[in-house]
């Protein structure tokens, strides 16, 4: 039998010791928020201030409640310390091996009209363009145990924003973040989208690893001349042969070459031209910096790439389990640090991944969630809807676990009780 308060009792200790590890050095009412931000959401699935508000089940008002959270939300000044503290309990998951996924998303508000700065967006799931909306910019980096997301990054932007200047601006202050923050570790990974010169000379200039998945419209130089990449890729059928699982879990044979080249905007620098099939009638075209000299590092730079898929599964795990779209609160800064705090959120639930193998409270969270087949490797789903599925069965808040600083002394004042004695 599952004694769930006791199991309940564990997550809410363990978001407690979470909680006051991002918080340090922040003011103990913006950790009290924080971590009731944090529950809230894994306790409600929910990004609507009203279901986060009953999900601490406070003795006052629910209607005080959701005030107190949306203040908070709107004048929460204290990212960058929340943001240094966050990145410090990630760190010992990051190394020379760590994959940093950079790509895009949007939150789509097509009826809302009162929110601040409110810009147009290309709705990623319809291909429409000219939605109301925010676009998000994410750098998730890939455990090396696991190869599991875990949020590095993450910013809301618009481009109705005075200071908005680019898409492309907003990608190199998050390149930016990354290299400050981590150094030049690990190997950046980056889509079609950011098939850009700025990007190859950006990487080139700071020694950065990258692997960048070319458009077939580009140029380079090959054995000193200029040619169509996709004229190039045509010329080589495949040298090695690997078989390769794809994002839904099946089996393709690949055929796979590399070939020196270099670009028009960089000749000087030497880089690499990974040619794949069996994805589809055209090939797939990788250009990297790292200089493979035999068949298994090839195959390493061909499976850097595709492991960039788990951070659009990141994406449609942020929107579909906590509701993300369907947030209600009209200044930016709220926005912005539900965006946050959400991230952080997620991250908590990446660490509880981390130790799947060697937690028992992990083990029980994953039973518990009662998947019909077996836990996916993406087991985000199964540990939200177990934790989930604990809390919904508490009575109680995180009230204990957030301790007044100071004791309230009793009156020194005698009793006619204590005088009679």
């Amino acid at each position: 039998m599952i004694n769930y308060i006791k199991l309940s009792y564990q997550i809410k200790r363990k978001l407690s010791i979470f909680s006051k590890k991002i918080s340090k050095n922040i003011s103990r009412p913006k950790f009290k928020f924080i971590f009731q931000m944090i529950y809230g959401f894994l306790e409600s699935n929910s990004t609507l201030l009203s279901n986060i508000a009953r999900a601490l089940k406070e003795d006052i008002l629910l209607k005080k409640t959701i005030e107190r959270l949306s203040i908070n939300l709107s004048s929460f000044d204290e990212t960058e310390q929340l943001v240094k503290n966050y990145i410090d309990t990630i760190q010992p998951f990051i190394n020379d091996n760590t994959i940093f996924c950079i790509d895009g998303s949007e939150i789509t508000k097509r009826n809302s009209k009162v929110l601040e700065d409110m810009g147009t967006v290309r709705d990623g799931s319809t291909g429409e363009t000219n939605v109301n909306g925010y676009n998000i910019l994410e750098v998730a980096a890939l455990t090396d145990k696991y190869k599991m997301p875990i949020s590095a990054y993450s910013k809301v932007y618009s481009n109705a924003c005075e200071d908005f200047k680019s898409e492309n601006t907003e990608t190199l202050k998050a390149l930016d973040f990354i290299r400050t923050y981590f150094g030049n570790v690990g190997i950046k990974a980056l889509d079609r989208g950011y098939d850009d010169n700025k990007f190859y000379k950006y990487f080139t200039k700071n020694e950065e690893q990258f692997v960048i998945r070319a458009k077939r419209n580009r140029d380079v130089i090959h054995n000193g001349k200029v040619i169509n990449i996709l004229n190039l890729a045509n010329k080589y059928k495949g040298r090695y042969v690997t078989i390769i699982k794809n994002k839904a879990g099946k089996a393709r044979k690949c055929k796979f070459s590399y070939i020196p080249i270099s670009l028009p905007a960089i000749p000087d620098e030497k880089l690499t031209l990974v040619i794949i099939r069996g994805f589809g009638k055209i090939p797939m075209m990788l250009i990297t910096n790292l200089n493979p000299t035999d068949k298994r590092l090839s195959l390493a730079i061909l499976k850097v790439y595709l492991r960039r898929w788990r951070i659009e599964e990141y994406f449609r795990f942020k929107k579909q389990q906590f509701d993300f779209e369907n947030i209600r609160v009209r200044s930016l800064n709220s926005i912005r640090t539900m965006n946050l705090l959400l991230s952080i959120t997620i991250g908590f639930i990446a660490l509880l991944s981390q130790r799947k193998k060697e937690s028992v409270l992990v083990s029980l969270i994953l039973k518990i969630s009662k998947r019909i087949y077996d836990i996916p490797e993406f087991n985000y789903y199964a540990l939200a809807d177990g934790i989930y599925t604990i809390l919904q069965k508490t009575k109680t808040g995180i009230k204990k676990f957030i301790k007044p600083r100071f004791k309230k002394k009793g009156s020194q004042q005698l009793t006619i009780a204590d005088a009679c004695i």
